[in-house]
């Protein structure tokens, strides 16, 4: 079985609001994580402005089973700049934790060069630089590229730059709600499939005007892998 961190990860790279395009705004999202319909651990989205820029973090803790016992955790940041409409990366961290190993990832999105670049624990073939192209965006910052504009019926399109890695990134928006219960909680929500090959499957529901999804679902071999379930979520007049 793949480690649950970097699948996680790669999990949270889309989300879709219904309708209209919601404006940025910072929030924090509170989700439990399951591993094979198991409880593993939580995770925490937030986005905020710092030093005249935004961030976005992603904190992932296994709290039940042996990752647990071995102290698994993960935190990936991304701090960006909006630009009219476009969400631009400027430098990214990624951190995970396992027993008594520390992995560190840094990038930077260099736009006056137009290359991005990471160094530390990568491996050597994505040391390289990457030509950047307007658009471009890190895995968590098309997550809100994807609440920005999905709508019903929708195939939406970006270019995925993270980690020593460029690959499109496609996303396909239901045309009809679905709904999904959580605990004691149930939603008219959207659900939004990204395209891919392989045996691989995401799927995302989303509630139209809530900055974040509800539920994350990946699925390999047609069998539930890793699920995320929303528990809370704070915007910005609720702080």
């Amino acid at each position: 079985m793949k480690p649950f961190l970097p699948l996680l990860l790669a999990a949270l790279t889309g989300v879709a609001a219904p309708t209209s395009a919601l404006a940025l705004e910072p929030f924090v999202a509170n989700y439990q994580v399951f591993n094979g319909g198991k409880a593993l651990g939580d995770a925490t989205m937030q986005v905020r402005p710092e030093g005249g820029h935004w961030r976005i973090d992603l904190d992932i803790r296994a709290e039940h089973g042996m990752m647990s016992l071995a102290g698994a955790a993960a935190q990936q940041t991304t701090v960006f700049d909006l630009v009219g409409d476009a969400y631009r990366p400027l430098s990214q961290t990624m951190v995970r934790k396992v027993l008594f190993s520390k992995r560190v990832i840094n990038g930077n999105y260099d736009w006056n060069q137009r290359a991005a670049q990471w160094s530390g624990d990568v491996k050597e073939h994505r040391r390289k630089p990457i030509p950047l192209q307007d658009g471009d965006m890190s895995g968590l910052l098309i997550n809100l590229a994807v609440v920005r504009d999905a709508q019903p019926g929708k195939t939406l399109s970006y270019r995925f730059v993270d980690s020593g890695r460029a690959r499109p990134h496609q996303y396909v928006v239901q045309q009809e709600l679905e709904g999904v219960k959580i605990d004691d909680m149930s939603f008219n929500a959207m659900r939004v499939n990204r395209v891919q090959s392989g045996n691989e499957e995401t799927s995302i529901w989303v509630v139209d005007g809530v900055p974040t999804p509800v539920r994350i679902l990946q699925r390999e071999d047609g069998q539930d892998t890793y699920d995320l379930r929303l528990v809370e979520y704070k915007g910005v007049n609720q702080q």
